[in-house]
């Protein structure tokens, strides 16, 4: 299912782009909005520089919440104005319920962890709207330490 709706967002998302084009390189400061998967977040990214941004993003789902920031390497994609590729490190916080089942036992409690990102960022033109989509793989430290590939999201942000 989450396969699907994925792909009828990358989908979607190309469609869009061909449709609104605009000039290349960065067209907002400062995006806020929400991000959606198993779950739904806050997210905010600010650019530092004109190919350096960070990210922030307060998500919470059925066992607990967490809290991401990341540092995000920002680079335009040649021949798709409005489009950029972006990649970088982070860190997390999380905090989870006693009901989390996930590897064989529950878990709760507070977990740090460090997180990467990758993904694709899309600013239409004449709008105020940023839409993007990404893969959050992070490693855990705690009683359940390990790989964690399941979060991401696709982010909706109004950009100023």
């Amino acid at each position: 299912m989450k396969r699907s709706l994925v792909l009828i967002t990358l989908t979607l998302l190309i469609f869009t782009m061909r449709s609104n084009a605009q000039s290349m390189g960065h067209t907002y400061k400062t995006a806020l909005g929400i991000k959606f998967w198993d779950g739904a977040g806050v997210t905010i990214k600010h650019f530092l520089q004109e190919n350096h941004a960070i990210e922030g993003v307060g998500f919470f789902w059925s066992h607990g919440a967490r809290i991401t920031g990341l540092y995000e390497f920002n680079w335009d994609i040649s021949g798709a104005p409005g489009l950029k590729f972006y990649a970088g490190p982070g860190m997390h916080l999380g905090f989870y319920h006693d009901d989390y089942y996930y590897r064989d036992h529950y878990h709760s409690g507070t977990y740090v962890g460090i997180d990467g990102v990758l993904g694709l960022d899309y600013k239409f033109n004449k709008a105020p709207i940023n839409l993007s989509i990404d893969w959050q793989p992070s490693w855990e430290f705690g009683d359940n330490a390990g790989f964690y590939g399941s979060w991401g999201g696709i982010g909706v942000r109004y950009t100023f």
